[in-house]
């Protein structure tokens, strides 16, 4: 599937995921739909559908942002410096689509120490369907 261009992307999405997701903006925490949820199932790019995150990965960190400490597959997954603050960040973006997504920090649990805090209106939940 080609890239959306960003005209599509402005009809398709809310105000609030095109100015996360296309000019790297940050929704506030505490707000966002998935910042307190625990079901079973994978997080994906509301952009293009790429593969992001499994919620066994998902912990409360405190922070009011959905957090994993790693992602599905690391090559969905890019990283940039971001010297947009008073500090170096790094910022995490889709590589299928190269949306913004959030930022990884190294204050996360064990076993890999990382925080991916990513805003929850760049992502899309598919629940696990139960094979009960």
């Amino acid at each position: 599937m080609a890239n959306k261009s960003k005209e599509d992307l402005k009809k398709e999405l809310s105000s609030e995921s095109y100015y996360v997701t296309q000019e790297s903006g940050t929704e506030r925490p505490f707000t966002g739909e998935f910042w307190d949820h625990f079901e079973n199932g994978t997080y994906t790019c509301i952009c293009c559908g790429e593969t992001l995150f499994e919620s066994d990965t998902k912990f409360d960190a405190g922070c009011g942002w959905p957090s994993f400490y790693q992602a599905a597959e690391s090559q969905n997954i890019k990283e940039l410096d971001d010297y947009s603050l008073s500090r170096v960040r790094t910022e995490i973006r889709c590589a299928k689509c190269d949306a913004h997504l959030g930022h990884v920090f190294t204050d996360g649990p064990q076993p890999t120490g990382l925080r991916y805090c990513v805003n929850s209106v760049a992502l899309e939940f598919e629940k696990e369907i139960s094979s009960e």
